[in-house]
Order: C-alpha cells, then sequence, then structure tokens
C-alpha cells in the first residue's frame, strides 16, 4: 500500500503564494475563533503561522464564550466594510447559543475564503466555483498530484456535511466521476462502499471504516481526525505501528487517528491518507491559496 503523505504538496502550495505575495501581492486574512475550545484554538494556530510562513498578514480575533450571535455579526459586518481585510474565516464549529448559519450567511461573498456561503456553494454546484472549501479543494489537489484518475472512477464519500462531504461531491462530478454519497442512514454501508475505486471518508468516527468496507487496490482518502488514548484501542488501529503511537501517547495523553482503521485499510486499499500527514496539512494550504485569490479578485 502507498500512504498519500501531503507534506510535500502542501509545501509547494505554499511555496507558490508566498511566491506571488512576494511579487507585490498583498493579501489580509482576520479568523475569528469563539470560547475556548482546544481544537479550535490549534487550528486557528496553524492557519496564523501558515499566513507568517507564506507573507499573508493575518489578524485573531479570539471572543469570549458569552460571545452573542448580534456581537459576532457586529464584528462580521465591520470586518466586511474593512478594505484591509480581503479574507474572513469563522473557526467552527461555534458555541450552540450563536446562530451559525446567520454567521457564515453575514460574511460577504467575495471575502469568503473557506467557501461555505449559500453563493459560494451554488455556484459551486453550477459548475461555476470561486471559493471551494479548503479540504476538498486540497483532496483534488493531491489526487491530480499523484496521478490517481478521477475521470470515469466510482466514488463514495462517506459524509454529508457542508463542509468536506457535499463540497467533496461536487468536485468529484464535474471531473467526470461517478459519485455516491453515504451517510449515517445508508443501509448496508461495507456494501456500497466496496464499490469505489476511490473512497473519501469525512464522519468523525475514529476508525470507523475497516477492511470490509474498502474494494481491493482502492485509494482511500481519510479526512477525519479524533483522538484516542485507550491503549487496546490503539492496538487495535494501529498493529505493527502500535507501539510508536503508544509512545505518543504516553508524552502527550492521545494519539491521532482519522475515520479509517489504518491497519486494516492497510491490508486491502492501493493507497491511503495517513493521519496526522494527510489531508490536514492540505486544508491550510488551500485556505492560504483561497486568501491570496480573493485578494487578486478584490483588486482586480
Amino acid at each position: 500500500m502507498i500512504k498519500l503523505e501531503a507534506a510535500d504538496l502542501a509545501a509547494r502550495i505554499k511555496a507558490e503564494v508566498k511566491a506571488e505575495i512576494e511579487r507585490g501581492v498583498r493579501a489580509a486574512l482576520a479568523a475569528v475563533r469563539v470560547g475556548d475550545d482546544p481544537a479550535s484554538a490549534v487550528y486557528v494556530k496553524n492557519k496564523i503561522r501558515a499566513c507568517e510562513e507564506v507573507g499573508i498578514r493575518s489578524e485573531h480575533h479570539a471572543l469570549p464564550e458569552s460571545t452573542t450571535t448580534d456581537q459576532l455579526l457586529e464584528l462580521i459586518t465591520s470586518l466586511n466594510t474593512r478594505d484591509d481585510v480581503d479574507g474572513i474565516l469563522t473557526q467552527l464549529p461555534l458555541p450552540a447559543h450563536i446562530d451559525e448559519t446567520a454567521i457564515i450567511e453575514a460574511i460577504n461573498p467575495s471575502k469568503d475564503v473557506d467557501g461555505f456561503h449559500p453563493v459560494n456553494a451554488g455556484k459551486l454546484a453550477m459548475g461555476r466555483p470561486v471559493f471551494v472549501p479548503a479540504t476538498p479543494a486540497g483532496i483534488i489537489e493531491l489526487l491530480d498530484d499523484r496521478g490517481v484518475e478521477i475521470r470515469g472512477a466510482n466514488a463514495c464519500v462517506v459524509g454529508r456535511s457542508q463542509i468536506v462531504g457535499r463540497p467533496m461531491a461536487q468536485l468529484l462530478l464535474q471531473r467526470d466521476a461517478t459519485v455516491t454519497i453515504c451517510h449515517s442512514r445508508t443501509r448496508d454501508l461495507p456494501a456500497v462502499t466496496r464499490t469505489a475505486d476511490l473512497l473519501v471518508v469525512a464522519i468523525g468516527r475514529a476508525g470507523f471504516i475497516g477492511r470490509e468496507h474498502i474494494k481491493p487496490g482502492a485509494t482511500v482518502i481519510d479526512v477525519g481526525m479524533n483522538r484516542v488514548s485507550d491503549v487496546d484501542e490503539v492496538r487495535r488501529l494501529f498493529g505493527d505501528e502500535a507501539e510508536k503511537r503508544l509512545e505518543v501517547v504516553a508524552k502527550r495523553g492521545s494519539t491521532l487517528v482519522g475515520d479509517v482503521n489504518p491497519a486494516e485499510a492497510a491490508e486491502v486499499a492501493g493507497m491511503l491518507t495517513p493521519v496526522p500527514g494527510g489531508v490536514g496539512l492540505l486544508t491550510v494550504a488551500m485556505l492560504m491559496k483561497n486568501t491570496l485569490k480573493a485578494a487578486k479578485l478584490r483588486r482586480q
């Protein structure tokens, strides 16, 4: 089995963005985070660090858990009107008391570098994309970079979120794949996923997809990002690599695993993205690319 590691591609994408910034394109990203969710804090920190690497100016608006929908809308409105801000991202999920839909729809579509606004989602569905959500866009870049044939392939996307599942399916369809979307109500999931030459998994359940779900030789893209700390679970998921992962658990209290059981997938898959080291790196790189695009479009 071939590991579809993405560090090299992510570095190349960021280098391309950096080169354009150094040639004189000015770009700025405003990242908004509400509350103290540790995972959200890490994600925003990684995005801010990436901005520094490529030369995009960034600002981090860290708001307290008590922030109301109206207060957050006021900040978004302010960022919309500022000419020195090209991209706005609101780290999801937001606290339960905030109207997430209202916040997403309040962002100016021309600054919606996450690609979540209904205008950008609609343009993607029509085959006229402007800003594509970073994770699906990064997956397409990875498949192209590694020469994975999309045209004519049977593709299956497990998960129907607006962030990954649905836009992923749209992109694959536009590249002439035959696409099936599966979700929590799909009957006999393994029977469906086993037909896929290309399997993309984004469901948020640690190691859920096993050997029985995977067609021999298939390309498997694991979008999941879950933490596991139970010793027996680590051994079940990682097989021969379990001891290395247990060392990570001993140091950090947990280790990362995707939605695919890596030990079982290695027995049947032709290619598999690792976690970490796979899709997550591309998500940040593509966000930088979207921010650069927003800046260029606005200045045109």
